[in-house]
């Protein structure tokens, strides 16, 4: 059988036959099976209040050719990448194969697991526990979900133990081979009272500057369809940081959804800046008494790309806490669409909710759409959203060149000024990546991060800040 197909291949028989070819569990291709009929029969953006802002309908799915297994090496500005870091645990992901760098073998005895998703369902402890929380996902709610879960050929599952407390990040870094489309499934399961911190870095195995199609030239459109799964149990701690800086040749769609219970925390971060077209919906289910989650992301569009971004916080339980806060910044005549949506079902009383998403525009061409919504079905809650698009202040940028910047500079510095109140919610590693990565695109570098003497810069500052502020209140505010 072919390792690349055209998705119109696939039906219930090729389905059944790729499951029985991988030996997978017969719960499993059923599943697939339900996944792909959603696929086909659902429209591209299913609520009446975002149909007629959608781009999803910018993919062309008749030239997306799916991927059943690929083997990509990393080139050497990606082996450098992987081989700087130098705490917590590496994951790099080259085509469907999978390498593990610092897992020791405490952690391993102590029960952390991390493995390729398809391995993992070959064995029938992990398949149980893949089973259960795909039993959670409903694939008729997204024509995309859905493809992803009838498709999908790699990944990971990463499953952390009960009281596991990981102080060093779990950093994955996941590089796209250069022609066809791959689809994956990603599962993180975190026990009661553990923590763990994921940083997920995107990168395409090429490069293609200046070109904004996203055709590889025979046709065939690059694209990139990732599920992620995070599954929380009571009391956990996650943080999920992802960075995307693909080629402007890939169409990037993802549907990310966490199950946070009972006094568990999630904090979500996506920092968008490649690709052509990306298009990011982020369920958020507080499932428990006393969850918290927070999503934030940061969009800096340019030349003609498209970014559609969709932040669902859903209260199901009391006394539950969550924020969604987007900033977009778009130039040239590239598009920024986000869609939030606050919804406190009847049994979240006692619950607080925020939704903002602001944007900036730097020239006339481009484009910036903010929609906030609230579905409120219970009394004694707070919920509040806001919304602004804006263009770039004139005025502001004649006072500063007046001061002796340029006018790129003073730009510039607007720009991060707008960002600012956001990245100060963000922790370390996100502020500062978030950072370097707008300072490249700024710039025009590639976008990759690196220890380069502009990333030492930056952490110089931030450590030194966190100096000042600790002095400040160390020498203002004695408590006794």
């Amino acid at each position: 059988m072919k390792s690349i197909l055209p998705i119109s291949y696939f039906d219930e028989q090729k389905i059944r036959e790729i499951g029985l070819m991988r030996n997978e569990p017969d719960w499993l291709i059923e599943s697939r099976i339900k996944a792909l009929s959603n696929y086909i029969t659902l429209p591209d953006e299913r609520s009446s209040l975002f149909n007629k802002y959608t781009t999803a309908n910018l993919l062309d799915a008749n030239r997306l050719m799916i991927m059943l297994d690929s083997i990509n090496e990393l080139n050497d500005e990606l082996k450098r990448r992987r081989d700087e870091i130098r705490n917590g645990i590496v994951i790099t992901q080259a085509g469907s194969d999978i390498e593990v760098k610092g897992l020791s073998k405490s952690l391993e005895e102590e029960g952390l697991i991390i493995k390729d998703v398809i391995a993992a369902l070959k064995d029938d402890e992990y398949a149980e526990i893949i089973r259960r929380a795909s039993s959670r996902i409903d694939t008729g709610e997204d024509r995309f979900l859905a493809l992803e879960h009838a498709l999908f050929n790699s990944g990971l599952f990463i499953y952390v133990p009960r009281d596991m407390v990981l102080d060093e990040p779990i950093t994955i870094i996941r590089s796209l081979p250069s022609d066809g489309t791959v689809v994956e499934r990603n599962i993180v399961y975190a026990g009661t009272s553990s923590r763990v911190r994921i940083v997920q870095e995107l990168y395409s195995g090429y490069s293609d500057e200046g070109d904004t199609s996203t055709s590889n030239g025979n046709g065939i459109q690059q694209a990139y369809f990732e599920s992620n799964e995070c599954y929380i149990e009571d009391n956990a701690d996650v943080e999920f940081i992802t960075t995307q800086g693909m080629s402007s040749k890939i169409a990037y769609f993802t549907n990310r959804k966490a199950f946070i219970a009972r006094d568990a925390r999630f904090n979500s971060y996506l920092g968008l800046f490649g690709g052509a077209l990306s298009r990011c919906k982020v369920d958020n289910m507080l499932d428990g008494f006393g969850a918290n989650a927070e999503h934030f992301n940061i969009i800096f569009a340019d030349g003609t790309q498209v970014f559609d971004i969709t932040a669902n916080m859903m209260h199901l339980k009391a006394n539950t806490r969550g924020r969604v806060l987007s900033k977009a910044i778009v130039k040239d005549t590239s598009r920024s669409l986000f869609k939030g949506m606050i919804n406190i079902g009847k049994d979240a009383k006692g619950s607080e909710s925020y939704l903002a998403g602001h944007a900036i525009i730097l020239n006339k061409g481009a484009r910036a759409d903010s929609i906030p919504a609230l579905e409120i079905e219970t009394n004694e809650v707070k919920a509040t959203h806001s919304a602004s698009v804006a263009q770039i202040d004139e005025e502001q940028i004649f006072y500063m060149m007046s001061r002796g910047m340029s006018r790129d500079e003073a730009k510039r510095a607007i720009v991060f000024g707008f960002i600012e109140p956001l990245l100060k919610r963000l922790s370390m590693d996100a502020r500062i990546y978030t950072t370097y990565l707008v300072d490249s695109k700024w710039r025009g570098r590639q976008l990759m991060l690196r220890s380069d003497d502009v990333m030492r810069e930056i952490w110089e500052v931030e450590e030194e800040s966190r100096r000042i502020e600790s002095d400040i209140f160390e020498k203002h505010y004695k408590y006794r």
